[in-house]
Parts: C-alpha cells; sequence; structure tokens
C-alpha cells in the first residue's frame, strides 16, 4: 500500500470516521491488498478523497490513466453515478481483468470503457477522434511518461477540471537529496514543472503516496 504520511493510528481512526465503500469496492481492496503488486493500489482514504472531489465538481466523466485492478475506477464512477462516462486506459490485461469482473459485479461495465494498450497510444486517439472534454482525469501510470500524460490531459480536460496525479511525493523519497533514481527524479521535475504553469492552478496534499490537483484555467 501507499506510504502513509501521518501516524498509522491516526490515520485508522480517520478512514474510521469517514471511510465508506460499497461491498464491491471493499472486496476487490481486500483482494487487491493481498497481491505481489498490491503496492500500485490506490489508499482507501484516496479512493474516498477521489470520489469525494468527483461529487464536488458534479463531474460526468471521468478519465483514468493507470488503472491496476480497478478501485480506483469503480470509486469514482460510483461517486458520478451510472449515467457518467469513464474511459480507462491500462497496457496490462491481467491487472484489468480483475477489475473487469469487479466493475460488472458493480454494475458499471457499462459505465467504464477499457482503453487496452500503450496509454500514451490511447489518449492520443482520443484526442485525435474528437473525443469529448472530460471534468476529472487521474494520472497513475508509469513515471516517465507523467509530463506527457499530464499534457495530453491538458487537451483532454475542460476548462475548470481538474487533473490528478498520484505519488507525486514518492514515498518522501522527493526530498532525499541523495536519492538520484530515474523515478524520484522525474517526480521532482513533474512537481516543479505543475508549479510553474501558469495554465493550471495547483496544489499538493499528501494523501496516500501524495497527489496532486491542477485546476485547468
Amino acid at each position: 500500500m501507499a506510504k502513509t504520511f501521518i501516524d498509522p493510528a491516526l490515520q485508522s481512526y480517520i478512514e474510521s470516521v469517514t471511510l465508506k465503500e460499497s461491498e464491491v469496492l471493499r472486496r476487490l481492496r481486500e483482494e487487491t491488498s493481498g497481491m505481489a503488486d498490491a503496492g500500485y493500489q490506490i489508499s482507501a482514504d484516496q479512493g474516498l478523497f477521489m470520489a469525494w472531489m468527483a461529487k464536488a465538481i458534479g463531474a460526468k466523466r471521468y478519465l483514468e490513466i493507470g488503472v491496476f485492478t480497478g478501485y480506483s475506477s469503480l470509486v469514482v464512477a460510483e461517486a458520478m453515478g451510472k449515467d457518467s462516462k469513464v474511459v480507462a486506459c491500462d497496457i496490462s490485461e491481467e491487472f484489468t481483468s480483475i477489475a473487469k469482473q469487479y466493475w460488472n459485479e458493480a454494475g458499471y461495465a457499462d459505465t467504464i470503457e477499457l482503453k487496452l494498450g500503450p496509454a500514451l497510444e490511447s489518449v492520443d486517439s482520443l484526442i485525435a477522434n474528437g473525443e469529448p472534454q472530460f471534468d476529472l482525469a487521474f494520472i497513475d501510470a508509469d513515471k516517465p511518461n507523467m509530463p506527457n500524460y499530464f499534457e495530453r490531459c491538458l487537451k483532454l480536460v475542460k476548462k475548470g477540471g481538474i487533473i490528478l496525479s498520484d505519488n507525486v511525493l514518492w514515498a518522501g523519497r522527493v526530498i532525499d537529496a541523495e536519492n538520484q533514481e530515474e523515478n524520484t527524479n522525474v517526480i521532482r521535475a513533474y512537481n516543479e514543472k505543475l508549479a510553474n504553469d501558469d495554465r493550471v492552478d495547483v496544489v499538493l496534499m499528501p494523501i496516500g503516496d501524495g497527489i496532486s490537483m491542477a485546476i485547468v484555467k
């Protein structure tokens, strides 16, 4: 699971008084938590936050870049309702097969459209085909391409819409000057890029592994 930046006992308390999950979401989260790649799953409180955000802005169209087993796709879909549209992009047939199973169980199979293949190709095809703009987008895929995904999202998300980016604190490694790993440096540069981008207003919050929120101007 993602690193928690507050005391674990306090984190548990926060979840105990705020977390509300459908039975299907709970089972999906619990199944994924036992997988070897469980660290790719967003935290429960992050899912709650994303659902709250979708409701707060009245989102009806959501773009997701990086699906894993589908928790984030489903939590936002449930928040928006079955009359909404989710376009979810991922390259893994193995992981998204789990996602599709739970989307179907929850009754959102017709709401969530999976684009299976390299995410850059998927979002480029959305742009080329004139896909209607989205209210909300979530970037949670391969880190070196984060700036490329962000540029595509600027074309696909409407003015006043929000682009969320995951893992922007990278388990705290972003402030470790001795850590010069590629992904760490990519995320440092990405955070600086967004902070200095006049096309968006950005806030970064220590939820999950760090999530930035960029409002498209």
